[in-house]
């Protein structure tokens, strides 16, 4: 999988959307806010239909804070493992 997100097609697709979007979160963008975008997020993921893994209609370009709501399964793996620093563990 990372071999696919350092390719040369997948870094033009990902400037491509970037571009088209004007550089602005598109979540944020139908919520009335601007912000930058950061990511370009598959809307069908990558591991789920990889025939779409360079369809410029299935991306999104997306913000940080949007991308991380939109993969909730992400910051679950990061909490579980997660080592603790301090003997009270909160």
């Amino acid at each position: 999988m990372v071999k696919f997100y350092q390719s040369k097609s997948w870094r033009d697709l990902r400037a491509r959307r970037l571009k088209h979007d004007n550089f602005e979160c598109q979540l944020c963008k139908a919520e009335g806010k601007a912000t930058k975008a950061d990511m370009v997020h598959h809307i069908e993921h990558v591991r789920d239909n990889p025939i779409k893994a360079l369809d410029f209609n299935n991306l999104l370009s997306l913000c940080n804070a949007c991308h991380n709501k939109e993969h909730p399964e992400k910051l679950i793996d990061h909490i579980k493992n997660k080592k603790f620093t301090n003997v009270e563990r909160w």
